[in-house]
C-alpha cells in the first residue's frame, strides 16, 4: 500500500482517477487534509473541512458484476471498524452511508471508468472523524466520531485498518 499524502485536494477521487490514469498502481492510498470539491453520489457536495479523514483508494481491476458489491462492502468494512474500535452501533443506510445515533457519519463513492471491460475503479470514503462542528444546514443530519466520542481519534489508525480489511475482502470475493 502507497499513501500519498495532500493538505488540500479539490476531490480525492479525481486525484486518484489522475494517478490511475497516469500508471499509480492498485492499493494506491490518496488522502487529503481537506477537500474543497469533495462529493457524493449523484454530485451531491461532501462538506470535507480539516480533522476529518477524506481518501480514495486505487482497487484492483474487477469484474463488472462484483462493482456494485465494493461501495456495500466498503460501509460495512467502516461500521465495522467504527463498532471495534469505539464501542458505537453504527446503521448502514444502503448502499453507501454509514450513520451513527441517526445521523451520517460517512460517505463511500466507487467510481469506474469502464470500456469493453472495467479499465479502472477508485472508492472514495469520507469519514467525519475530528470535526468539532457543521454547518448549520448539516448539523441535524451529519456528526463526527469527535462529536459522538467527546474525545479525538487517530484518522491514521482508522485508514489503516479500513484498506487494510478492504484488501483482505476484495482478495476473497475476487478469488
Amino acid at each position: 500500500m502507497i499513501i500519498k499524502n495532500y493538505k488540500i485536494l479539490d476531490s480525492t477521487n479525481l486525484k486518484a482517477k489522475e494517478l490511475a490514469r497516469r500508471g499509480a498502481g492498485a492499493w494506491t492510498v490518496i488522502v487529503a487534509e481537506e477537500q474543497v470539491g469533495g462529493y457524493g453520489r449523484k454530485g451531491t457536495s461532501w462538506f470535507s473541512p480539516k480533522g476529518g479523514l477524506y481518501f480514495s483508494i486505487i482497487l484492483p481491476k474487477s469484474n463488472v458484476e462484483d462493482l456494485q458489491t465494493l461501495t456495500i462492502l466498503a460501509a460495512f468494512i467502516c461500521a465495522k471498524t467504527i463498532k471495534e474500535n469505539f464501542n458505537l452501533e453504527p446503521f448502514i443506510k444502503l448502499p453507501n452511508d454509514v450513520w451513527v445515533n441517526g445521523k451520517k457519519v460517512a460517505g463511500i463513492l466507487t467510481e469506474n471508468v469502464i470500456g469493453k471491460d472495467v479499465k479502472l475503479s477508485v472508492m472514495g470514503i469520507g469519514l467525519n472523524t475530528n470535526i468539532e462542528k457543521f454547518p448549520k444546514e448539516l448539523e441535524n443530519t451529519a456528526t463526527s466520531l469527535k462529536i459522538e466520542l467527546e474525545k479525538k481519534v487517530s484518522n491514521i489508525k482508522l485508514l489503516k485498518q479500513i484498506v487494510q480489511s478492504l484488501k483482505e475482502q476484495l482478495k476473497t470475493i475476487s478469488e
